[in-house]
C-alpha cells in the first residue's frame, strides 16, 4: 500500500517549560532565586541588569541572557520604565527523549502565516549565507539551524488534530460557524464585528461566539484580528506602502491600535518585521 504520511522519530534533547513576556511598570526589581532549570531572557525594550552567582550582566534590547540551573540570580537594580523581555524555561534531557511525529502527505495547515514565516526565515538565511554555503557546503551550525527550521514547518503540518478529531464538518453549527469565517477571510478589510457578522448571518451574537469557539478555537474578534494581521504580514514584506497605508489597507481604522496589535502578536513593531524578513530569495518555474 502506498504510504500518505511520512513518520519521524524525532530526538528533542530540550524540554521546554513555561514562556513568558514581561513588562515593566518601573517598579520593583528581579526575585532572588534559585532554579533548577535553564531560562533564556530575550530583551526587547530597555536594559535589564541581572547578577548571577556574584556575576552581573548588563543586556539591552536585542541581547539574550541564558540563566543557568542551580545558580542564584537576582535583579542588580529595580527595573526600569521601560523594560520588557521574553523568558522561557528549559531543561536538557540526557538521552533525548523520542518523539513521533506524523505529517500527512496532503494537509490543511492551521496556521498558515507561521509556516510562512518559517520559510521566509530559511530563504532569508539562503540569502544571507549564499546558497552553496546553504546547502552542502554549509557549516554545522548552518546545516543545524536549516534543519531545524524545517523541523519546525513539518510541525506545522503534522502536529494537528486528525480529520476524525476535529468537529463535524456537516453540522448546522459549524456551518454557520464555517461561513463566519468565510465572512472573515473574505472581507477582513472591512468594518467588521462579532455583532455585525452575527446580524448578517441572522443569528444570535452569543450563539455565533459560542459555535465559532467550538468549531476554531478562537473568537470572533480574535479571528478578525489573526486575519487582518496576516494580509498585513504579506503587504510588509511584498510592497512598500507606509505602514499607515498597510493598516488601513487591512480593515484597521487607528494605526496605533494596528501597531500596539501587531507588537503583541510578533513581538517587534511593523517597521522592524519588515526589516527583518523583507529579505529573501525567491526562485520561480
Amino acid at each position: 500500500m502506498t504510504e500518505t504520511r511520512l513518520g519521524l522519530a524525532v530526538q528533542i534533547p530540550v524540554q521546554a517549560g513555561n514562556a513568558g513576556l514581561f513588562v515593566s511598570r518601573g517598579q520593583g526589581r528581579h526575585p532572588d532565586r534559585v532554579i533548577q532549570t535553564f531560562e533564556l531572557i530575550f530583551v526587547r525594550e530597555g536594559v535589564l541588569n541581572l547578577e548571577e552567582e556574584g556575576r552581573v550582566f548588563t543586556v539591552p534590547a536585542g541581547e539574550t541572557l541564558l540563566l543557568w540551573p542551580g545558580r542564584r540570580h537576582r535583579g542588580a537594580s529595580p527595573y526600569g520604565p521601560a523594560v520588557s523581555f521574553f523568558w522561557v524555561h528549559f531543561t536538557v534531557r540526557a538521552p533525548a527523549a523520542e518523539v513521533t511525529l506524523s505529517v500527512p502527505q496532503q494537509a490543511a495547515v492551521a496556521r498558515p502565516d507561521h509556516l510562512t514565516l518559517l520559510f521566509r526565515r530559511l530563504l532569508d538565511d539562503q540569502e544571507t549565507f549564499g546558497r552553496e554555503r546553504a546547502g552542502r557546503e554549509a557549516t554545522g551550525m548552518q546545516h543545524l539551524s536549516a534543519s531545524l527550521t524545517v523541523l519546525l514547518m513539518l510541525q506545522e503540518v503534522g502536529g494537528w488534530p486528525e480529520e476524525g478529531e476535529r468537529p463535524d464538518a456537516g453540522s448546522g453549527a459549524a456551518l454557520l460557524a464555517g461561513r463566519a469565517e468565510a465572512l472573515i477571510r473574505t472581507r477582513f478589510d472591512e468594518p467588521l464585528s462579532a455583532s455585525g457578522l452575527a446580524a448578517e448571518l441572522h443569528c444570535h451574537p452569543d450563539y455565533l461566539g459560542r459555535v465559532f469557539r467550538q468549531t476554531y478555537h478562537t473568537t470572533l474578534t480574535e479571528a478578525i484580528h489573526r486575519r487582518r494581521l496576516q494580509q498585513a504580514r504579506t503587504l510588509l514584506l511584498e510592497s512598500t506602502e507606509p505602514v499607515d497605508v498597510v493598516a488601513q489597507r487591512c480593515g484597521f481604522a487607528e494605526v496605533g491600535y494596528f501597531r500596539r496589535l501587531f507588537r503583541r502578536q510578533e513581538g517587534l513593531s511593523p517597521r522592524a518585521f519588515r526589516q527583518l524578513y523583507a529579505r529573501m530569495h525567491v526562485n520561480t518555474d
